[in-house]
């Protein structure tokens, strides 16, 4: 063959095969690209906050004596982007714009995982702390939760009985320690839905559902004290850890009787008849679902419910108290509200609590000033994603979006540094009066909402389950003190008490006393 004829065979063919060609060269830089860009360090790109103090060492200290400023400056600098902070976790801390929380939310768990996250801080082999044990979350959302139409007149009774035996029933002013008193009451209105009446009044239940959360929380600070490459060796020798395993034991042999007790009588009763509560629903619907469970698994359960539940709403139901200490005219408001709804529903039922919209505002303002921390949605990064803007994020790092701030931002919220009572009551109103169906008005302006500027309870799929619950218990623990009792500041207190602020949390000041006395009208 001539070579003019070669190389016009040549051509020929290059011109009938080059859109594959083309195609394979593409697809391989493509591939090349991401290759190099995953290689790359992509946190490089994203700047500290708090680099000008120095190293890891001195940034840790400065995020633990005022985390809450470092957020702020984060905030206030990359708002529309993202920063890093050095916290006391161990894995990368990525701080990201609330504006990401749409797509990062449609992320799978095997890319952003909400478990992954909490068992970083609570080290499960060590604490048995486990986030993903599915049938909590299944039991709520499919037995509590659908529930609480039933179950509200049950938890306002446990209200007004806790109240009579935590809180004195005297007209003249005595001084009471609250934050005390409200674990007590809320352990108390929480076990009942939890175990029942015949443990939940009980000294050792109240003992158990307090000071659980508090060895865990003493275990897991000693274990992230330690190398992690010690913590195999000796992480089950540390004195926090006994505590917790023993504490854990005593549960195991507390709730053990009523537990045979009730399979005995589902086995040889057929007249028995079952009681509403969780510990029953874990024994029937639990049972079948996911099997026989043993009472340490049923322990476990129990404890991961006063874990997630007791602490927490109290601390929010504190922060409330503290604040409406300080406004005595705010209480004569709500407490017209709570006794016009009382004297025409009798009780705190579902229908009572949505008709207490000023009530609601009130607790909903207390959680966005006065928060639990200031992140949410924290998730840890198993797999490298890219964001719309082009960053990526890698695996191992963990994410958060600074919620405090975005919940004080005058472009979202307006007036935001003003405690405003009635600010979601207004909201949720002038929605209304402009055509929105009810329910939608509600939705974004109750205390339960959940969206990019109500984030307390999380956000996407695995926002708070157990939210319903909680907010429906703090509103009838509020309301039943509004309604019956007076309160306030010591003498000589004149300004709402201070919160802590502990690195990434704020917590009301335990130690602190409210004066109490019935009320007389």
């Amino acid at each position: 063959m001539a070579l003019a004829e070669v190389a016009s065979a040549a051509v020929e063919r290059l011109s009938t095969q080059w859109p594959f060609v083309l195609s394979a060269l593409l697809v391989f830089a493509a591939a090349w690209f991401m290759q190099s860009l995953f290689k790359q360090d992509p946190l490089s790109k994203i700047p500290f906050i708090g680099a000008e103090v120095g190293d890891e060492s001195k940034r840790l200290t400065a995020f633990l004596q005022d985390a809450k400023a470092m957020y702020a400056q984060g905030y206030k600098k990359f708002k529309q982007g993202m920063f890093r902070l050095t916290t006391t976790r161990e894995s990368p801390m990525v701080v990201l714009s609330p504006r990401f929380l749409n797509e990062l939310k449609d992320l799978p768990d095997d890319v952003l995982s909400f478990s992954g996250a909490i068992d970083e801080i609570m080290h499960p082999a060590f604490t048995n702390v486990k986030s993903d044990r599915q049938i909590i979350p299944h039991i709520v959302k499919r037995d509590l939760t659908p529930g609480l139409n039933r179950l509200n007149p049950v938890v306002a009774e446990e209200v007004d009985l806790a109240f009579q035996e935590e809180i004195p029933q005297t007209t003249e002013w005595t001084s009471v320690p609250l934050n005390k008193h409200l674990l007590r009451i809320v352990s108390k209105v929480s076990g009942r839905i939890f175990v029942g009446p015949e443990l939940c009044r009980t000294d050792e239940y109240v003992d158990i559902s307090i000071n659980y959360t508090l060895e865990v929380n003493n275990a897991t600070q000693a274990i992230s004290a330690m190398k992690p490459s010690e913590r195999a060796a000796k992480g089950e020798d540390l004195p926090e850890v006994k505590a917790l395993k023993a504490r854990e034991k005593r549960a195991q042999e507390f709730i053990r009787p009523l537990v045979e007790a009730r399979k005995k009588a589902i086995k040889n009763d057929p007249d028995f008849q079952k009681p509403d509560d969780i510990l029953q629903w874990l024994l029937d619907d639990g049972q079948a679902k996911y099997g026989e469970q043993a009472v340490q698994e049923l322990t476990e359960v129990q404890l991961g419910l006063t874990f997630a539940a007791i602490h927490t709403t109290t601390i929010s139901t504190t922060n409330a108290f503290y604040t409406l200490a300080t406004m005595p005219e705010l209480i004569s408001e709500l407490r017209e509200e709570v006794r016009s709804v009382l004297n025409e529903y009798g009780t705190f039922t579902t229908n009572a609590l949505q008709r207490m919209k000023k009530l609601d505002s009130f607790l909903k303002e207390s959680m966005r000033v006065h928060p639990l921390g200031w992140s949410s949605f924290l998730r840890k990064v198993l797999k490298p994603f890219v964001l719309s803007n082009g960053q990526v994020i890698p695996a191992g790092c963990i994410i958060e979006v600074p919620s405090y701030n975005h919940m004080h931002d005058p472009e979202v919220i307006e007036n935001p540094e003003q405690f405003d009572a009635l600010r979601w009551y207004r909201r949720r109103e002038a929605q209304e009066l402009e055509g929105s169906h009810k329910g939608s008005a509600a939705a974004t302006n109750q205390l339960v909402s959940v969206s990019s500027v109500a984030l307390n309870f999380g956000y996407g799929r695995h926002a708070c389950p157990g939210r319903f619950f909680a907010a429906n218990e703090i509103k009838m623990i509020v309301g039943r003190a509004v309604l019956d009792y007076d309160f306030k500041l010591p003498d000589g207190e004149t300004q709402r008490y201070k919160n802590f602020e502990l690195a990434g949390a704020c917590i009301p000041d335990p130690t602190k006393n409210l004066m109490f006395k019935r009320a007389t009208i």
